[in-house]
C-alpha cells in the first residue's frame, strides 16, 4: 500500500526525481510506501514532505490505482507483487522546496503540465494526471473498450 499526491498550482505539478537503479532518472509524483499501522491520509503528507519539503492539505481522493506484477527472481523463483497505491490531491500550504537527502529521490521540481508528456516518468503520473483531470466517479479512470474485460457467459439454462 502507498500514497501520493498530485499537487498542481499555476499550470505546473510537483514532481520528484528517483534515481534508477539502471538507466536514467524517472520523475515520480512525491508519495510512498505505508508505514505499518499507518492512515494513508498521514503517509501522504508524511511522504510529500520527506520528499519536497513541502507541508501539504489532502483536499481529496482522486482515486486507486492497483498494479499486479510478476517477476523472475534469483534460483529459478517468481516474485508475484500487487501494489495497491492511493492518489489524493494536494495542496501546498507551507514550508520550503528542498531535495531529499539520503532517501528515495534526489530532486523536487514543479513541472510544467504541458511538458510533462516529453519527461521521463513512472506510468503512475499519467495516471494520476488523468485523474485528476476526469475525477471518475469510481475512483477509476474509464477503460477504452478494448481494455475491458469480457463479462462471463450468463448460464440461463
Amino acid at each position: 500500500m502507498a500514497a501520493y499526491a498530485v499537487c498542481v498550482r499555476d499550470g505546473q505539478i510537483l514532481l520528484a526525481r528517483s534515481p534508477a537503479p539502471a538507466g536514467p532518472p524517472e520523475w515520480v509524483l512525491p508519495g510512498g510506501g505505508m508505514e505499518h499501522g499507518e492512515d494513508p491520509y498521514d503517509t501522504v503528507r508524511r511522504e510529500v514532505r520527506e520528499e519536497t519539503g513541502y507541508r501539504i492539505e489532502v483536499t481529496g481522493l482522486l482515486g486507486v490505482d492497483s498494479l499486479r506484477r510478476t517477476a523472475p527472481r534469483r534460483f529459478g523463483r517468481t516474485v508475484d507483487h500487487h501494489g495497491v497505491r492511493l492518489v489524493y490531491e494536494g495542496r501546498v500550504t507551507g514550508g520550503e522546496l528542498r531535495n531529499e537527502v539520503n532517501g528515495s529521490t534526489d530532486l523536487a521540481a514543479w513541472q510544467e503540465l504541458s511538458a510533462v508528456a516529453g519527461l521521463n516518468r513512472v506510468p503512475l503520473v499519467d495516471t494520476a494526471l488523468r485523474l485528476w483531470r476526469e475525477r471518475p466517479a469510481a475512483g477509476r479512470p474509464e477503460a477504452s473498450p478494448a481494455d475491458r474485460p469480457l463479462p462471463p457467459q450468463m448460464n440461463t439454462e
